[in-house]
């Protein structure tokens, strides 16, 4: 019989400084221990959270930056099956279209850093990001696209459900 896997939901946030270089969070903690991501967090559920409120709270908590509903775009949902094994996962990915000006200071979740796109290939980072999520950024920033990912196989099976052109 197939265990049955707590289903967490969650929005990731891409946020650029003027000079166009991502800002990503070297993370201290899991999920992703040592790993570079962007920012985000899990959705407030007990409070009827929205993924765009889950976002301008994650963005202002983690990195100070104050932002409203319409700095944000919402250009793509991922359902992650058995991400790790332990968790599925329902994630918003958001880009904000308002610069960050600054280095924000370390969090307990860990520090950051500023890297192009081309820096960020070299990183340490999630193996469902490299496979999945910044491709995604890079094809769906501007547009929309829905996706499932398999992770509990190997490749990662990722399967497009929709797309909404920029």
């Amino acid at each position: 019989m197939t265990p049955v896997l707590p289903y967490k939901i969650s929005v990731l946030v891409f946020i650029e400084n003027p000079a166009g270089e991502q800002l990503l969070l070297m993370r201290a903690k899991e999920p992703n221990l040592g790993l570079w991501s962007p920012i985000g967090g899990k959705l407030e559920m007990a409070t009827g959270e929205s993924p765009f409120q889950c976002a301008i709270r994650e963005t202002a908590e983690e990195t100070g930056l104050i932002i409203e509903q319409e700095d944000l775009h919402l250009f793509a949902m991922i359902a992650e099956k058995a991400y790790q094994g332990s968790t599925h996962w329902l994630m918003f990915l958001f880009r904000c279209k308002k610069a960050i000006g600054g280095l924000p200071a370390d969090i307990k979740e860990g520090g950051f850093g500023f890297f192009s796109r081309e820096q960020i290939k070299t990183l340490p980072i999630p193996e469902t990001d490299k496979s999945a999520l910044w491709p995604i950024f890079d094809q769906y920033q501007n547009g929309f696209v829905a996706l499932r990912a398999d992770c509990s196989v190997a490749p990662i099976q990722i399967t497009v459900e929709q797309i909404t052109p920029a």
